[in-house]
C-alpha cells in the first residue's frame, strides 16, 4: 500500500525592515512591506513531516512532540485547507490519487527555542506549507505558497526563500497580491554573517499578534511610519543589497529596529520588547562602529531586534570574531561558544575591545545575561528532505525525538 508522506525544513528570517500592524487581521495583510535576511537551516531550522492516510481518523499536528490543537478556522487549519484546496486542483488529471480528502497527521520540530523571538512561528508555517506542498507534489511557485504561509503567520512568507526577500504589502482585499519574491538569492551575497544574541529563551510577555495590533489602534507614529518611512527605506534597502554596500544596509537595518521598537514604546499602554542587556548590546555595536570609522574604516556591524530582547547582529564574515570577542568580554558565556566556523581554532574566545574603543560605554554584566551565541549565515529556502529525516513513525505518530 502506497505511503503518501514527505519531510521538509524551513529557515528563519530575520527582518531588517519589520512588518508590525495588519490591515486586515483573519488573512494577516500587513500595513507596510517588509524585508528579510533568511538564516542558514544548518543552523537554525523546522522540519516538518507531513503524512496523509486514509486509516487516519482527523488532522493531528505536533510540535516538538506535544500535540496541539488545530482549531476550526484557526490559522492551522486555514493552512491545511488551502493547500488541500491547491492539492484537489491537482487531482483533476486522470491517474492522480486522490489523497487530498484524507487525514494528514503532522509533526514538527524547531531546533531553537519556540516563540523567544528567533522567529518560530515563521520557520514553523513555511515548513508546514513546504512539506504538504511536496506532499501533494503541488506545481506552485514559492511566491504562490508564500501566499498561503502568512496566513499561518505573517513572517511565514520570507521563509519560502533564501536569501534577501521582501514580503510585498500589496493592496487587493483578499490579499492574493500580498506575497513574499526574491530581492537576491543568497549567492549574490554569501559573506553577510549573523550573530545572534540569545538574551532571553522566556515566552515573550506580549505576543507579536496582541501587540501589533494595540500598536495600529493607538500609535501617531506608526501611521508616519507606514505612510513615510517604509516605502523610502524598502527601495533603499534593496539598493544596498544589490550593490552589496554593507554600511548602507547596516545604517538601514539599524534605524529601522530603533523606530519599531519607537512604535512600541508609543503604544498604549506601551510595549517594551528590549530590555537592559538589549540596550548594552546596542551601545556596544555603535561604539564599535564609531572606533572603526574614527579610525579610517567603515561600518562592521549592524544590530536588529525582532519582538523580543534577542539581538542579531549583521556582519561581513572577516569582521565576526572581533564581534563575539567584544560581546564575550562584556557577557561571560555560561556555555561553550559553538564555533561552527572555526574562527577559533579550537580555543574560545576570551573577550576584547578593539583598538579606540571607549570601554566605559556599557558595564560588564554577570555570566549568564546573554544565555547564549548563534552565529550563523544567510541561508538558502526550504529544503525537502529525505525519508531518513521523517519525524513519523511507521504508525503515523511522532518519533521520540533524541
Amino acid at each position: 500500500m502506497a505511503i503518501y508522506q514527505a519531510t521538509a525544513s524551513a529557515p528563519v528570517n530575520i527582518a531588517c525592515i519589520k512588518y508590525w500592524g495588519k490591515r486586515d487581521t483573519k488573512l494577516i495583510l500587513p500595513t507596510n512591506s517588509s524585508l528579510s535576511v533568511t538564516l542558514d537551516q544548518d543552523h537554525l531550522r523546522s522540519t516538518t513531516t507531513s503524512r496523509a492516510d486514509s486509516s487516519f481518523k482527523h488532522d493531528r499536528l505536533w510540535l516538538n512532540g506535544t500535540e496541539e490543537e488545530i482549531k476550526e478556522g484557526g490559522r492551522l487549519a486555514t493552512c491545511i485547507a488551502e493547500m488541500r484546496r491547491l492539492r484537489r486542483d491537482v487531482e483533476k488529471k486522470a491517474g492522480t490519487p486522490q489523497i487530498s480528502e484524507y487525514p494528514v497527521h503532522i509533526s514538527s520540530h524547531n531546533n531553537f527555542p519556540t516563540a523567544a523571538g528567533l522567529a518560530s512561528s515563521a520557520a514553523g508555517f513555511a515548513a508546514l506549507v513546504a512539506s504538504l506542498g511536496a506532499l501533494y507534489e503541488l506545481p506552485a511557485s514559492p511566491s504562490d505558497l508564500s501566499v498561503i504561509a502568512r496566513q499561518g503567520s505573517g513572517s511565514a512568507c520570507r521563509s519560502l526563500f533564501g536569501g534577501f526577500v521582501a514580503w510585498e504589502m500589496g493592496s487587493k482585499a483578499d490579499g492574493s497580491d500580498s506575497r513574499a519574491v526574491e530581492v537576491a538569492p543568497r549567492a549574490h551575497w554569501p559573506d553577510l554573517h549573523a550573530l545572534i544574541c540569545v538574551v532571553s529563551d522566556d515566552k515573550k510577555g506580549t505576543s507579536s499578534t496582541s501587540g501589533m495590533q494595540r500598536t495600529v489602534e493607538t500609535s501617531a507614529l506608526l501611521q508616519h511610519r507606514i505612510k513615510e518611512v517604509v516605502p523610502a527605506r524598502m527601495r533603499a534597502i534593496a539598493e544596498a543589497i544589490q550593490a552589496r554596500d554593507f554600511p548602507a544596509f547596516a545604517r538601514l537595518t539599524m534605524a529601522d529596529s530603533n523606530q519599531f521598537h519607537a512604535v512600541a514604546l508609543d503604544t498604549e499602554p506601551p510595549i517594551f520588547y528590549m530590555n537592559d542587556v538589549s540596550r548594552a548590546i546596542v551601545a556596544l555595536i555603535v561604539e564599535y562602529n564609531r572606533a572603526v570609522v574614527a579610525a579610517g574604516g567603515e561600518i562592521r556591524a549592524a544590530y536588529t531586534f525582532d519582538a523580543g530582547p534577542n539581538a542579531v547582529i549583521y556582519a561581513p564574515a572577516a569582521h565576526i570574531k572581533e564581534i563575539v570577542e567584544l560581546v564575550v568580554g562584556y557577557f561571560p558565556q555560561t556555555q561553550p561558544f559553538k564555533d561552527v566556523f572555526s574562527l577559533f581554532a579550537g580555543a574560545q574566545p576570551l573577550g576584547g575591545v578593539p583598538v579606540g574603543f571607549n570601554a566605559a560605554v556599557a558595564k560588564k554584566f554577570e555570566a549568564g545575561a546573554v544565555k547564549g551565541l548563534i552565529h550563523t549565515r544567510v541561508g538558502d529556502g526550504p529544503r525537502v528532505l529525505g525519508s531518513e529525516d521523517a519525524l513519523l513513525g511507521a504508525d503515523g505518530l511522532p518519533k521520540v525525538q533524541a
